[in-house]
């Protein structure tokens, strides 16, 4: 590696993830007479020691799935729903079934999560998952059904979405009406399991890919900045444009203009 410049070198430690080949790297830079590959070699020890303890992290989100795979249950799937809070837009579950062994380093609840990591890991999720399903409810169903009962349907859609019926579900903090799979419901699920924070990451992608639409579709509201979120600037639009026809009419800033 001498005959490689620093620039190439620090690119290179940067990009690997492979524990053995982050080790090689360090001991061959160890033994590179240039000062700067030297200091690289600590850099690349000090990666490896964080890509250990990400991994080990990510182990402990599949805790549960893996002492319910060793009870015999085989086919487990996350589920989590978004789109709760906002004045506008679909309510969004995704279900999603993923492998025994995964590569989602970074995995976590979407809400900690940027916009770049979520589109990043969404891709990967996709990429991986054994089955995967998205469940919608639209505005005028939320108005009919409460925004309650609508993230259960969507979520109960998700789960039956599913190519195949998955033995036990996995879900944030609710239970699923009218599914036939056993169910644990985790509080604060998208926080400590991996299956339902996977689950929270592509909803929420594509609920935002969806609100980008609906932005092209309803200009002058901001749907594609606040994501139909009662932001400032979004009830502001609403005063001064009135509800579009994605708008919860039940929720009450929607619902006071008719009052007006």
């Amino acid at each position: 590696m001498a005959d490689q410049s620093l620039a190439v070198l620090r690119a290179r430690v940067r990009a690997t993830e492979a524990d053995e080949e982050l080790r090689r790297l360090a001991e061959v830079l160890t033994l590179d007479a240039r000062s700067g590959a030297r200091a690289l070699a600590e850099v690349a020890l000090k990666r490896r020691r964080a890509l250990r303890a990400e991994r080990r992290r990510i182990a402990q989100l599949f805790a549960l799935r893996a002492r319910l795979v060793r009870g015999g249950v085989t086919r487990i799937a996350g589920v989590d729903e978004v789109g709760v809070g906002p004045l506008a837009g679909p309510v969004v579950a995704c279900a999603v079934v993923l492998p025994g062994e995964v590569d989602l380093l970074g995995l976590d609840d979407s809400k900690r999560l940027t916009a770049r990591t979520r589109e990043r890991l969404a891709a990967a999720i996709r990429a991986q998952a054994l089955g995967l399903s998205i469940g919608e409810v639209t505005p005028a169903e939320v108005d009919r059904l409460n925004v309650y009962r609508a993230a259960l349907e969507a979520m109960r859609r998700a789960v039956e979405g599913l190519p195949d019926a998955p033995d036990h579900v996995l879900v944030d903090a609710r239970t699923i009406p009218r599914i036939d799979a056993s169910q644990t419901a985790i509080v604060g699920g998208d926080r400590v399991d991996g299956n339902i924070a996977a689950a929270s990451i592509v909803a929420k992608v594509y609920r935002d890919a969806v609100m980008v639409r609906l932005a092209r579709r309803h200009p002058g509201y901001g749907f594609e900045q606040h994501k139909g979120y009662p932001t400032p600037a979004h009830l502001t639009a609403l005063e001064r444009l009135g509800p579009s026809p994605e708008h919860r009419r039940s929720f009450a800033p929607v619902a006071q203009l008719g009052l007006l």
